[in-house]
């Protein structure tokens, strides 16, 4: 217990504190039990001066953690006239050391050196003075004490220092491992959420697509039905009905395909079966899809314009498959939009060309690189005039979807009413940030235009 109170904390405290107290009250019994005890020989008994200053050298001591190295000089400084003045020297030498090993622990090793040299200095002027084997054989014993109080108090500290500083690295690994612990949580958090994102934008688009087309094909083939009983078409109601059933077996395809992407991915591996996800050689199946639901579907693919060429095979390259998988996700969307907006007979035209990127790479450079320019125009609803469809209505989840699929791939959308006439654009520029391996498209989609009948 009195070695615990002895030791003074790593940081200096704002006021006194209980230990100080009982390491006061302790000190000042020793003393006067020492000083009424001691023999003659170590001195008088203290007169009222005497018992003033080994009080006061006592009670200084209560301050000795918020000021190591002024108390200590205090104590010094009132121990000096108390040996003065012979009174029980050893009554006062606990004061002292405790004082020096306060320093030694709480204050800079530097001061409590400096210290002790001077305390040495003084009390060997004073003993060789006096001249008697005494009071040399005094001094060579109290000087030990005092050395080896230091150098106690210095161990101490320097143990103390290596121990917070362990437990400081120690503090610091376990923040940094908590920091990374929440950065990974928070990652893994971001990348679900983009999943979530990127999946609800498959399904919308596949989902949304092929009921619209289902829709469509289903009133055609009750129109059919209700409009003249009697010279009833049957191979317009047959037409009507296959479709419906091309289009769900279609769409159960490409379902099945991005269910087996998402698991394949779910646990690192790759589909087995269901082939790639749909890109831009799957275009014409959307156009055709389109056409049997009643729609006047031009499909044009010029993607041999400003294209890079493949070192090996001299052939111009194809997009990436992510830039292929935005276009065709776009097209179906758009046409999507067209068939539910402007009725199923709409007239669309689909243009997939390679360009010159404008406005210039943000590099700085001036050079132009190469984009798809993907353009999907209707002609609107029989009858609906250019200014039908203001240009600042909001925009749906379906064209938010597009201009996140062009973002994906770093590129911009725009879609709005067509400034020539009635209908519908959108325009998408998706910039090809490097050559893939070559990804030739079908003989029907490359570098040519296929008209759609009404």
């Amino acid at each position: 217990m009195l070695a615990c109170t002895l030791l003074p904390p790593h940081a200096p405290a704002r006021g006194v504190t209980g230990r100080d107290v009982v390491l006061v009250a302790v000190l000042l019994v020793a003393q006067t039990a020492l000083a009424l005890t001691l023999p003659p020989e170590d001195g008088r008994t203290p007169d009222p001066l005497g018992w003033l200053l080994l009080t006061a050298m006592a009670l200084v001591l209560l301050f000795r953690r918020r000021a190591p190295w002024l108390t200590t000089v205090v104590v010094i400084a009132l121990d000096g006239p108390y040996h003065a003045l012979d009174n029980a020297h050893t009554a006062a030498v606990p004061a002292g050391l405790i004082a020096l090993f306060t320093l030694a622990v709480a204050g800079p090793p530097g001061r409590t050196f400096g210290t002790l040299a001077c305390l040495l200095t003084i009390m060997s002027t004073v003993m060789v003075g006096a001249g008697s084997v005494r009071d040399l054989t005094e001094m060579l014993r109290g000087s030990g004490w005092l050395v080896a109080v230091v150098l106690v108090g210095e161990a101490l500290r320097i143990h103390r220092n290596y121990v917070a500083a362990i437990v400081e690295r120690a503090e610091r690994a376990e923040r940094t491992r908590e920091q990374a612990v929440r950065t990974r949580e928070e990652e893994a958090a971001r990348r679900v959420a983009e999943e979530r994102l990127r999946i609800a934008r498959d399904l919308h688009d596949l989902l949304a697509h092929s009921i619209t087309l289902i829709g469509v094909q289903t009133s055609v083939a009750a129109h059919v039905l209700v409009a003249d009983p009697d010279r009833l078409d049957r191979d317009a109601v047959a037409k009507s009905l296959d479709g419906i059933a091309d289009t769900c077996r279609d769409a159960r395809a490409e379902l099945r395909t991005t269910l087996e992407v998402l698991r394949a991915g779910e646990h690192g591996e790759h589909a087995n079966g269901g082939g790639p996800p749909p890109g831009l050689s799957g275009v014409p199946d959307l156009v055709r899809a389109a056409r049997g639901a009643g729609a006047r579907v031009e499909l044009a693919v010029r993607l041999g314009e400003y294209a890079e060429t493949d070192p090996d095979t001299g052939t111009a390259q194809a997009p990436p498959p992510a830039v292929g998988a935005a276009v065709y996700r776009i097209v179906q969307e758009a046409l999507t939009n067209a068939v539910r907006h402007a009725g199923p007979t709409v007239g669309v035209r689909v243009t997939v060309r390679r360009t010159r990127h404008d406005p210039p790479s943000p590099t700085g450079d001036g050079v132009r690189r190469d984009a798809v320019l993907l353009t999907v125009a209707d002609d609107g609803a029989p009858g609906t005039p250019p200014e039908a469809a203001p240009a600042d209505a909001p925009a749906g989840f379906g064209i938010v979807g597009m201009r996140e699929r062009a973002r994906s791939v770093g590129g911009t959308l725009d879609a709005g009413p067509r400034a020539d006439g009635p209908g519908f654009t959108v325009t998408a520029v998706l910039p090809l940030s490097a050559p893939l391996p070559e990804r030739t498209l079908p003989d029907r989609a490359a570098h040519t235009t296929t008209k759609g009948s009404p």
